[in-house]
């Protein structure tokens, strides 16, 4: 069967909606973007989110930041984490994580991953008593939530301090329970290809008070504190706001503008992502070469995103599968390539990280493929998207045969 090519792009993102258009022109027509710079009594665009995204999130504080990465960078200084301190984290992730240890000075220890792209929790067992480390910084990675109740049941035998990383399960649940409310907390990113959409941006909540003063200051609140509507109470301050040095991390007044319709909208986009990303699946599951990360019953996912392996395919011949591919107009990435592409970056590419033995990573990334799904493709463009994938990989695993 010859299918026509699929002409849609990868990157296209839904526009902003018009309620977020209007706040941004009037933020801009007051000339007020910082988020400080407001009159008494009148409640920012900032604070305002960070009230609304609290209340969703079910966390008692929200901090808005200038990007994912800040937020995680700010929660592992909040954490207590110090030069050479070693951090635990999953072997496959972005980049920005181990950026963000590496920020702080801390050392990544890698964690192996499992055939679902999740941390394996033998694995981190073992490394977490071998390696002494007193946090993880976990990566909910693509969108995949590892066994929570088990994870943390490991960090509290180990002592380890959680924070995660949710730029890819804003809204994803663990036994009903919220990605980013295990640990001691959430970092979240609205960067563009994210779950909202300010361009960069970033979310940090918790619930424990003294850690969200010091990650307050550490945003460079100056002594403007007490403004924030979603923080902790002006006393928690008191030593905190002398001892603790100011990053210039904050997020402005424009953004918050735009993201704060986007979040009333959240639920609506998830359940859209979600019929595109099962559509996909259902697909994909037509080839007997396709295997797809099991999601158990008790994950509740988003899928802005999905990922499948082809095992067995040589490097020659996955490169062919992402060449065809892009003759057909279908944007595939692969994580098995020995250069970075993209935000397909691992841990071999990342120099600032001592090289680590992750044979288990290693065997996963090798055969693992990646598709962004925007919101702005149809329920037919999904079907066509996975007819395309099936035709390339079948016509790949053919040509292995022969």
């Amino acid at each position: 069967m010859i299918r026509p090519r699929f002409s849609k792009s990868f990157t296209q993102q839904p526009p902003i909606p018009e309620e977020g258009i209007e706040a941004a022109v009037a933020v801009m027509r007051s000339g007020r973007l910082h988020r400080y710079n407001h009159t008494p009594g009148e409640a920012s665009e900032v604070v305002e989110l960070e009230r609304e995204y609290a209340q969703w999130q079910g966390a008692r504080y929200c901090l808005a930041v200038a990007s994912g990465g800040q937020a995680m960078q700010i929660a592992l200084r909040a954490a207590g984490v110090m030069p050479g301190d070693r951090v635990l984290t999953n072997a496959f992730t972005l980049a920005p994580v181990p950026g963000a240890i590496a920020a702080v000075g801390g050392v990544p220890v890698l964690v192996e991953i499992t055939e679902d792209l999740v941390l394996d929790l033998e694995a981190l067992a073992t490394k977490a008593a071998q390696s002494g480390a007193r946090h993880l910084l976990l990566s909910h990675m693509r969108g995949h939530l590892c066994d929570m109740d088990r994870l943390m049941e490991i960090a509290t035998a180990h002592g380890l301090t959680v924070i995660e990383d949710c730029a890819h399960t804003m809204g994803a649940r663990w036994n009903g329970r919220l990605s980013g409310s295990f640990g001691l907390a959430g970092c979240f990113s609205t960067q563009t290809y994210k779950h909202m959409n300010s361009g960069e941006g970033g979310l940090l909540t918790s619930n424990d008070a003294e850690f969200m003063a010091r990650a307050t200051v550490l945003s460079g609140s100056y002594m403007n504190y007490e403004s924030h509507g979603a923080g902790p109470a002006p006393e928690i301050y008191d030593k905190i706001r002398l001892e603790t040095p100011n990053m210039s991390a904050r997020m402005d007044n424009l953004r918050a503008a735009i993201l704060r319709p986007q979040l009333r909208q959240l639920e609506q986009s998830i359940a859209a992502w979600n019929a595109r990303y099962d559509l996909v699946a259902d697909g994909l599951t037509r080839s007997p070469a396709i295997c797809l990360p099991r999601r158990p019953k008790t994950e509740f996912y988003v899928g802005s995103s999905i990922q499948f392996r082809v095992p067995g395919l040589a490097p020659s011949e996955a490169e062919v599968l992402i060449a065809r591919l892009a003759e057909a107009g279908v944007e595939v990435k692969w994580f098995g390539a020995d250069q970075p592409r993209g935000f397909t970056s691992d841990h071999r590419s990342w120099r600032y990280v001592a090289a680590q033995e992750l044979p288990q990573t290693d065997a996963v990334l090798a055969s693992l493929f990646d598709m962004r799904l925007p919101l702005t493709f149809s329920l037919e463009d999904c079907a066509h998207l996975a007819g395309h994938i099936v035709d390339a990989v079948e016509s790949a695993c053919a040509r292995v045969s022969a």
